[in-house]
């Protein structure tokens, strides 16, 4: 059989201009193991149709004689409902946690009699995810925050260097970004600070792959590192403009043991969060950005509540807190007034205590969010390619793959095996679990 697959043009919406396989990648493909390609046309994707022509693609709306669809986002169930049965695709399902506003798509697979793999569940022997953007949802996500921060000081009247920054979206590369912050850094260390952010505290929950992209940006300032502990003693000391300080909080520094006489454990904490209190609001009054990258599920304590929110804007003094830059963007989450995802085109949106409602943009009577939820988009170029060589490793034995064969008996690697929520419109044994999402 004709090892044949194909690359879905994204639409979820105007910003998502990634690709999951590159044209070079996709002409090593088709030598050294002779896959051919279809590729849906694009005017937005970062790389054109010509691109693609030019690495030996075919370039055409039909794919439905592909052994396998690659996208990114999620496949609209229109598209899924004009597709012959049986048709096998791998792309960001957004669908292992029962999220309801993708339980639709997941039925109508199933109806379909489809094969839905899920890059996020392609993981190793230790449960690490092998295919991410997670890094580069770090970088955007920490350059468009210290953009958000520039346009929110500046509407409080405040003149800031972070001003200087342009949205994540204008920069033709990473490199450009980059060179914006660095200029910043520059006038930090020269001018210094408005008195009304010293000390400049950035706070960042979380140390994985997302955190540590966000902290490569933050890191071309000025930076001086402090532990979460130290933050009360950088309060009563003379402040320094020239500096931005820089906090990573750990899972130790979130919660603690509900028990006096117990310790804190990672591995107890993961398997029995009930036995600990969330403590992270007790940092909060330091912080004037805060940069969300933890993995939550909703047996875990938040880092931020409504209820804390309501009550230390209700104060005579304003919070320092002005922005909350939530690059995980779970929907009332870690970061409960995360009440929506924000758009590139609509990046920031402001939590009102006191009216317990959100209004889009800035507003000064609360933190102001960003919680874009497709962050890599913004760095399309590098993000598409570093996804693309993670990928290509797989795909001989993915295209090569006979998914008539039931579940049981598919000849594929074992991280994709696990990755298979449903096979020939059944939900596999590792996900018979949503079936109650979709009853």
């Amino acid at each position: 059989m004709k090892a044949l697959i194909g690359i879905r043009r994204e639409d979820k919406n105007i910003w998502e201009r990634r690709a999951p396989l590159a044209p070079d990648h996709l002409r090593e493909l088709q030598e050294n193991h002779g896959i051919e390609a279809i590729v849906q046309p694009s005017k937005i994707r970062v790389f054109s149709d010509k691109d693609y022509r030019h690495s030996g693609a075919k370039v055409s709306e039909d794919l439905s004689p592909c052994n396998v669809v690659f996208a990114l986002k999620e496949i609209p169930i229109p598209y899924i409902e004009t597709q012959r049965n049986g048709m096998v695709y791998f792309f960001f399902a957004h669908v292992i946690k029962g999220q309801s506003y993708n339980m639709p798509m997941l039925q109508k697979l199933v109806e379909k009699e489809a094969t839905l793999i899920d890059y996020e569940r392609v993981v190793d022997s230790k449960s690490l995810r092998l295919l991410f953007f997670g890094n580069y949802a770090g970088l955007a996500g920490m350059h468009i925050t210290l953009w958000a921060l520039g346009q929110r000081l500046t509407q409080e009247g405040i003149d800031n260097p972070f001003s200087m920054i342009h949205l994540t979206s204008k920069y033709e590369n990473l490199e450009l970004a980059k060179n914006t912050i660095r200029e910043v850094g520059k006038k930090i260390r020269v001018d210094g600070l408005p008195s009304q952010v010293v000390p400049f505290v950035c706070g960042f929950a979380g140390y994985g792959n997302v955190s540590q992209g966000a902290q490569e940006i933050y890191d071309l300032l000025p930076v001086r590192d402090i532990a979460p502990g130290d933050l009360p003693n950088l309060f009563t000391e003379e402040p320094n403009p020239h500096l931005c300080y820089k906090v990573v909080f750990k899972e130790e520094d979130m919660v603690s043991p509900k028990s006096p006489n117990t310790t804190f454990e990672l591995q107890d904490y993961y398997d029995y969060p009930e036995k600990y209190n969330g403590v992270f609001e007790s940092f909060v009054q330091y912080l004037c950005v805060l940069v969300n990258g933890i993995y939550w599920e909703e047996r875990y304590p938040r880092l931020i509540t409504k209820e804390y929110l309501q009550q230390a804007f209700a104060r005579s003094e304003t919070p320092r807190l002005r922005i909350i830059g939530d690059i995980s963007c779970d929907i009332e989450g870690a970061i409960e007034v995360t009440s929506k995802p924000s758009t590139p085109g609509q990046p920031l949106y402001t939590y009102v205590p006191e009216e317990e409602n959100v209004i889009d943009g800035i507003g000064l009577q609360g933190p102001t969010i960003m919680a874009i939820d497709n962050l890599p988009g913004l760095l399309p170029l590098e993000a598409s390619r570093y996804f693309s060589e993670t990928l290509k490793r797989f795909i001989p034995a993915i295209a090569a793959a006979d998914y008539t064969k039931d579940f049981d008996h598919l000849n594929v690697p074992t991280p994709i095996m696990n990755a298979i929520i449903a096979h020939k419109g059944e939900l596999t044994p590792n996900y018979q679990y949503l079936k109650e999402f979709i009853s």
